[in-house]
């Protein structure tokens, strides 16, 4: 259906009614254009007129202008409308918009209606403006349905509140978007209505049973509005937690109220990435009273801060902290019957002039006053919404008057209708009729008819009948440059056709091929100079109907008259190609050598009826080829070929070289290439004096291609120098060059460099220039250093040294350093020099450190102290002691000899005196600053009683093994030095059993070897004069123990053995802690353990075989182990089934003792580095052998790279990740009683690092030389 609706201007400016037919017959609504204006206080303080919805952001800047949102409102129908339905009105709001380019939308109701709702209140969306006009007005849709729809049909909208803060109407039906659900909530809020001032409570409970902390609960109203900043007298929030049922418990809780707390809410709750949420609605029912009672102007004015309503949940009073307006004095008026009986564009300005600034909420309260509809009192019958005619035809718009003396006037989109004979009026009675002839497009608009001061409306709708073809478009065939005529008869005249061509619509401009022309009902295509591009298939289309046809063009048969002959043509002259052929209207292009040529300033391309002529004006090189001219259309062409000759040149004047000299350095590649031209290509030779040069030569070659010749030099020499001749021949002449070619070199390395004096981190050097400089003269020096002991060396200076001398510094002390030389010419940098003889850098340490006096004696002085905290390189070699009498300055060195150690006793000194003392650190350097004592030192001893620190391990039982080291440490005071002796049981100890060493502090009692007879308790004195101090350490030493001393079978019955034994005579000096007790078949004699670490002397050996014969032996056992042998029953018991006793005859048992015998060699293997080897061989012997692994003949113990195993005679080296130094030879040795076996093998290891990748690596240094060791004694057994 048509979309935009028609208007008519009345003479007095105000909007015409307009109706727009729906799909279902509806009569559209009535749209009605308001203009607002502020009031003249507005004007006057420089505001414009914002309309708000109740709630602001309060971060809202006060001076940034608002758009205008849309509002619900209701007006009362027009007097002049007979029907009783309502007719909602849309409010158009005109304000200054605050850009230039911005366009505002009309928008929509602010109240959508159920689905249910009647027809009548149905809204119809604003046009949007015209563009022009959306520079200068902003247009509101503000709609009026009706408003005896009782209020919960009104939805949650209805109130400024449900809005919430910034939300714009349009948005209030938009899904809210949120993050992903979880289920959290177990009980949510249910939706509810309540009455204008009451209490409602809404509540929310969470399970807390998987929740480690309280979740987060936030309440909103609308879309974004948080309650949680707005509680006051009006909204509580609550929170309480059941530890028995693990439940959080939220609750909302509104007291009073009012009405515009009607809306939309949300309940949300966030728990980590957990979230979840319930919306409900609330509903607040208003009290059944009168307009009349309410006081509209304090109802519609919004409360501010300071007021008593704030706090409530209007919150636009807390965004403007404005001063509260004194209440106007001026008398009461009823506003509700002004605004019911001014016109919908006046509510704007009645609402500033009374003080009302919610605007948006007086026009929702106006929307539920009930309207008072007026019967129409000039007509009984109105026109229909719509009427429908087809083109051509009649129609008949007909009204009734209820005053046939009223007069009458008919408008058609606004512009009165005047007789004549296509608008025809007549008159029956009351009714009044317009006949409409020959309905045309023209005649669909909007129609009214004005009886007085009422109007009624309609509007017409005119249907085009489709045109049809009647003789379609026949297929054409002719040739290029014909004219084509297309012809087509349709059923109308007039008609509007559109010619196709292969589905394109042909284009009709001015500058077109193609002209269209009509004759009343036949259509015309017209091509006047037909081309081959033409053919195709052509169709017309129309309303009812299409019609094609297939149009070939073909061209016409050549004939060439004269063809293009061959040409020869020296260089510089013109070039002239002439064809003629038939038709000589067809075009032509002309190629070379298969590309296209296009004409330019040299080249002239003329066609003059059948004459093709090609003209280049001179010639040159490139216009040799082969010419082809290619007809237009024509699979034909005409070629001929065309030779330019000319003598051979040598261009060296683009080498740009002085004197036509090249200069390049030895070593380098020299390609020289010289520019040539002649046509034929020229024979070219290069010489050298009298030798020519040829292509195959070695390093010196010629090579000739296209238009350059070239001479290379694979690698120059100084001999290379000299003049090159050039000599270029063709049959049009000959012509000779000549180049100079100098070779230039870097200087010769100089000689090893001096380094006459060497620094803490510094050394001084020179040097020689180099005897040849090669050619160019020096331009400085570059020095190198590098560590003796590393292979990469360090640039020391970045800009050239003129001077033959150089001061390296930052250099590491005690490390062996190497310098060498770069000599720098114009061509490059020299090969190094020899390296300098190895230098180290040395420094002296800094002085010793914490000097005191450590004993004092009457004739000596002991004095230590710490080694420097700088000792430098050179290392330390020792310490220098001096002293000096106090008051003197003749410092006397107390050793002759450097002491290494820290400690010293002075000697030789006089009783009573008083001496200073200093100590030097001395290193290869020399001698470092002294440290020196801060007070003098009288020489005379001090006594200290003695007194033994015995080491916590000490004081209980030191027990040891047989065989094991015994070493104690026990510290002991006193001064002068005790006197320290040790007895063991009372008894002195003989020093060949027991070492005691004694020093100052401490006395140390060795034992190599413990036995058991070194088991005793030892006592240690020490002895100061009159003062002594003793100590008892006791030792024990352990031993295994010996077998048990008899072992009897004591009774045999069924499958069960009872055996009796007797502790062993020798307990190991150690209580016996157990027993283990074996058991073995008389037919295989292998052990089983039946039980261990049994303590008693007696046991019964249960679940024995029937028919086996069982020998038993015992191990005992202490802190040490098991004893080295056990004690086997001299009898046997036999298992025999009962009643039953069988005779055994006694056989010798075999000897399987065996010397051990490889069965499988070791083989010679490949290992890869990094990755695991292994090494096998299996040998038989009996019992079993002991297996020894070596390398280079030298045995492998405790070594974490190798593991090695042994399993039912296989033997197995494994190696872990081998690098080269694992690599040599390796040998298995198993031995036993009866003899010993041995197998070798070579591994070699491949891959891996080289001695420097390993120095690099930080491989210690003591296994790469063992690996080298290894390699060289491998070399010389081979």
């Amino acid at each position: 259906m048509p979309e935009p609706t028609k208007k008519d201007e009345t003479p007095n400016g105000q909007p015409e009614e307009s109706v727009a037919p729906d799909s279902n017959g509806v009569l559209p609504l009535p749209e009605i254009s308001l203009e607002v204006s502020p009031p003249p206080e507005a004007v006057a303080e420089g505001q414009e007129p914002v309309e708000t919805d109740g709630t602001q952001p309060e971060h809202a800047e006060p001076a940034e202008p608002e758009p205008v949102q849309a509002v619900a409102a209701q007006e009362p129908g027009p007097a002049e409308n007979g029907s009783n339905q309502p007719q909602p009105v849309e409010v158009g709001v005109k304000e200054q918009a605050e850009s230039g380019n911005t366009t505002e939308k009309g928008e929509g109701p602010c109240s959508p209606r159920p689905p249910d709702e009647d027809d009548a209140a149905a809204t119809t969306p604003s046009p949007t403006p015209r563009p022009e006009e959306a520079n200068t007005l902003k247009k509101l849709s503000i709609e009026l349905p009706n408003d005896s729809v009782p209020l919960p049909e009104m939805g949650r909208k209805d109130s400024v509140w449900s809005l919430g803060e910034g939300q714009a109407p349009e948005d209030l039906d938009k899904p809210i978007d949120t993050p992903p659900r979880s289920t959290l909530l177990i009980e949510s809020p249910q939706s509810a209505s309540m009455p204008v001032g009451g209490d409602i409570s809404f509540v929310a409970k969470v399970e807390a049973k998987d929740l480690l902390r309280k979740p987060t609960v936030k309440w909103f109203k609308g879309k974004w509005m948080d309650l949680a900043s707005k509680t006051g007298k009006h909204l509580q929030l609550k929170e309480t937690f059941d530890r028995q049922t693990k439940i959080h418990t939220f609750e909302m809780h509104i007291i009073k109220a009012k009405e515009n707390y009607a809306g939309n809410y949300r309940c949300e709750v966030t728990y980590k990435d957990k979230f979840d949420s319930c919306s409900f609605d609330l509903e607040v029912k208003e009290a059944e009273t009168g307009s009349q009672n309410i006081d509209i102007r304090s109802a519609f004015k919004r409360s501010s801060e300071g007021q008593e309503d704030a706090g409530e949940l209007d919150f636009s009073g807390l965004l403007k902290h404005r001063e509260p307006k004194q209440e106007d004095e001026t008398p009461d008026v009823d506003v509700w019957d002004i605004l019911k009986n001014a016109r919908p564009d006046q509510y704007e300005k009645i609402a500033f002039m009374y003080g009302i600034t919610d605007l948006r909420g007086l026009l929702r309260r106006m929307k539920k006053i009930p309207k008072q509809e007026k019967k129409s009192e000039a007509f009984a019958k109105k026109l229909e919404p719509a009427y429908q005619v087809d083109k051509g035809g009649k129609i008949r718009l007909v009204v009734d008057l209820a005053d046939p003396t009223v007069d009458l006037k008919w408008y058609k989109n606004g512009q009165e209708i005047r007789p004549s004979p296509k608008y025809i009026f007549e008159h029956k009675g009351t009714q009044r009729i317009m006949v409409i002839n020959n309905c045309s497009v023209n005649d669909d608009a909007a129609y009214s008819v004005a009886a007085g001061d009422e109007k009624c409306a309609t509007e017409l709708f005119v249907k085009e009948l489709p045109v049809k073809i009647v003789k379609g478009v026949e297929p054409v065939k002719t040739t290029v440059n014909e004219r084509i005529e297309l012809e087509c008869e349709v059923s109308e005249e007039g008609a509007q056709v559109k010619w196709m061509k292969n589905g394109v619509e042909v284009p009709t401009g001015v500058r077109s091929r193609y002209r269209v022309k009509s004759e009343g009902t036949k259509h015309f295509l017209v091509i006047d100079d037909a081309s081959r591009e033409d053919t195709g298939t052509y169709s017309i289309m129309a309303s009812g109907g299409t019609s094609e046809a297939h149009v070939q063009v073909d061209l016409k048969p050549l004939k060439i008259y004269q063809d293009l002959q061959d040409m020869k043509v020296m260089l510089g002259q013109p070039l002239k190609l002439h064809c003629e052929i038939y038709p000589g209207n067809v075009p032509g292009r002309w190629y070379r050598n298969g590309q296209l040529i296009q004409p330019n300033d040299r080249i002239t391309i003329i066609h003059r009826n059948k004459v093709h002529r090609l003209e280049i004006e001179s010639s040159s090189l490139h216009d040799s080829g082969d010419y082809t001219f290619v007809p237009e259309g024509y699979s034909q062409s005409l070629s001929a070929k065309i030779h330019i000759i000319d003598p051979p040149r040598v261009h060296l004047d683009s080498l740009n070289f002085p004197d036509n000299m090249v200069t390049i350095v030895a070593g380098n590649k020299l390609r020289l290439e010289i520019p040539i031209s002649g046509e034929p290509a020229p024979r070219v030779v290069w010489m050298k004096g009298e030798r020519v040069i040829l292509e195959s030569g070695h390093r010196v070659r010629a090579e000739t291609y296209g238009d350059q010749t070239s001479l290379t030099i694979d690698i120059t020499e100084r001999e290379d120098s000299g003049n090159y001749k050039i000599v270029l021949q063709n049959e049009a002449g000959e012509a000779t060059a000549s180049v100079k070619i100098k070779v230039v070199d870097i200087p010769d390395p100089p000689e090893a460099p001096l380094v006459p004096v060497v620094g803490g981190d510094w050394c001084s050097m020179t040097w020689e220039p180099p005897k040849y400089d090669g050619g160019s003269p020096m331009l400085g020096y570059f020095i190198e250093r590098k560590k003796k002991q590393s292979s990469r060396w360090m640039r020391l200076n970045f800009d050239l040294i003129k001077e033959t001398s150089f001061e390296p510094k930052k250099m590491i002390e005690g490390v062996p350093y190497e310098v060498r030389i770069f000599a720098v010419n114009a061509i490059g940098v020299s090969k190094p020099s020899e390296p300098s003889k190895a230098f180290t850098p040395l420094a002296v340490t800094s002085e010793p450190t914490m000097l005191v006096v450590d004993d004092v004696t009457d004739d000596t002085v002991t004095v230590k102290w710490r080694p420097p905290e700088t000792i430098g390189a050179a290392g330390l070699d020792g310490y220098l002691v001096e002293y000096c009498i106090e008051g003197g300055n003749d410092w006397v060195v107390s050793n002759k000899e450097l002491t290494e150690k820290t400690k010293y006793t002075i000697t030789g000194l006089t009783p009573g005196s008083k001496i200073l003392v200093r100590v030097r650190a001395i290193n290869a350097a020399g001698p470092s600053p002294p440290r020196t004592l801060q007070h003098a030192v009288l020489v005379k001893e001090v006594i200290e009683p003695p007194k033994i620190r015995v080491p916590r391990h000490l004081k209980q039982t030191y027990t040891r093994r047989v065989g094991e080291a015994v070493n104690l440490v026990v510290p002991f005071m006193g001064k002068p030095r005790p006197k320290v002796t040790w007895l063991k049981e009372g008894k002195p100890i003989e020093p060949t059993h027991v070492s005691i060493r004694n020093t100052d502090c401490d006395s140390i009692i060795f034992i190599r070897k413990a036995e058991r007879s070194h088991s005793g308790k030892y006592e240690m004195t020490v002895q100061v004069e009159n003062h002594v101090d003793t100590a008892i350490i006791d030792i024990q030493i352990v031993d295994l123990p010996g077998p048990p001393q008899c072992v009897t079978i004591e009774d045999v019955w069924g499958g069960n053995v009872a055996l009796v034994w007797t502790p062993p005579k020798d307990n190991g000096n150690a209580p016996i802690t157990g027993y283990t007790i074996q058991k073995a078949d008389k037919k295989t004699m292998e052990w089983f353990t039946c039980i261990e670490q049994y303590h008693r002397t007696c046991i019964t050996i249960t679940e024995l075989v029937v028919g086996n014969e069982y020998f038993f032996r015992i191990y005992s056992e202490n802190m040490c182990g098991l004893s080295e042998a056990a004690t086997v029953t001299k009898k046997s018991a036999l298992i025999v089934k009962e009643g039953m006793q069988l005779k055994t005859h006694e056989f010798n048992d075999r000897d399987f003792k065996e010397a051990p015998k490889f069965t499988q060699p070791l083989i010679n293997t490949f290992a890869i580095a990094g990755y695991n080897a292994t090494l096998n061989c299996s040998v038989r012997a009996n019992p079993r052998p002991k297996v020894i692994w070596m390398k280079n003949k030298i045995a492998i113990l405790d070594d974490p790279r190798y593991r090695m195993f042994s399993n039912q005679g296989v033997c197995t080296l494994e190696i872990r990740k081998p690098s080269p130094y694992d690599g040599g030879m390796y040998t298995c040795k198993a031995i036993n009683d009866l003899g010993e076996a041995q197998v070798d093998c070579k591994l070699e290891v491949k891959g891996g690092f080289t001695f420097y990748e390993l120095m690099q690596r930080g491989v210690p240094l003591h296994l790469i030389d063992k690996y080298i060791n290894e390699h060289k004694i491998v070399e010389q057994e081979k």
